[in-house]
């Protein structure tokens, strides 16, 4: 189904959704990179040649997401496959008692909100195009990739929001699961661990190197493919389905 298949995936111009866009289209599928407007989408989508498509789209507004829809279902006919993998991210302690500051309930509700209210927007969404596709001999119509991360589990200090917004990602898995099981959707979701993505990229060498040691095997860095590898797995197994998958060797977090 990989290589035949017409996918959106958020956060498309770079990290793991790049990464995943890329896979898709090298596999020879057709693909709808989904991006904020002032993202790297459009030079994106040239490099991965004429079967991609750039579609500006804030993950949390349903004019952007029924728009995107609209494309793939216009230039492509259908949607096989949407992965979430736009999300944010804040670092600040509940309360800083040093500053005497708590946490801006502003940034708190952000995160949540890209990440938690996004993720689920683009899944409720899609599921009304994926839903009009003919069923294969399992039934199956489409299958819907969700990225939550290893702090859903061990959240560190000053994580509270994303942990908080991820941790959201992982508990409504399964019960999107079974409510899109009658229509032959899949849902599964990923939770990565350090992943040499932009975010990591911006810190210094040292922090980096500290980083990857702190993984157990292989101690490194993952590399954004090895994430789209596992949507490739994802979608390529029919009996996957309401699982949150970690990918992180063997990574616990500490505070």
């Amino acid at each position: 189904m990989f290589k035949t298949a017409v996918a959106l995936v958020t956060g498309g111009a770079s990290g793991l959704g790049r990464a995943t866009a890329e896979r898709f289209a090298k596999a020879g599928a057709r693909v709808v990179v989904c991006d904020l407007k002032t993202s790297k989408g459009e030079e994106v989508s040239k490099e991965l040649g004429s079967n991609t498509v750039f579609v500006p789209v804030d993950v949390t507004s349903e004019v952007d997401v029924t728009n995107a829809l609209k494309v793939a279902k216009d230039k492509f006919g259908r949607l096989d496959v949407a992965v979430n993998c736009a999300g944010t991210a804040v670092a600040f302690k509940t309360y800083n008692f040093n500053k005497k500051l708590p946490h801006k309930l502003e940034d708190f509700a952000r995160v949540l909100t890209v990440n938690t209210v996004g993720t689920f927007n683009v899944v409720r969404l899609s599921a009304g195009l994926m839903g009009e596709n003919e069923p294969n001999v399992d039934g199956q119509r489409g299958v819907i990739v969700n990225t939550a991360s290893v702090a859903a589990y061990d959240g560190q200090i000053g994580q509270a929001a994303y942990s908080a917004s991820k941790g959201a990602v992982v508990g409504m898995t399964l019960p999107i699961a079974r409510d899109l099981s009658t229509h032959g959707i899949r849902v599964v979701t990923i939770a990565p661990g350090l992943f040499d993505t932009p975010m990591l990229q911006s810190l210094p060498d040292k922090v980096r190197a500290f980083l990857a040691k702190t993984v157990p095997f292989p101690q490194r860095l993952g590399n954004p493919d090895e994430y789209a590898q596992l949507v490739e797995s994802i979608v390529n197994n029919p009996l996957l389905n309401g699982e949150t998958i970690r990918l992180d060797g063997a990574l616990r977090m500490m505070p």
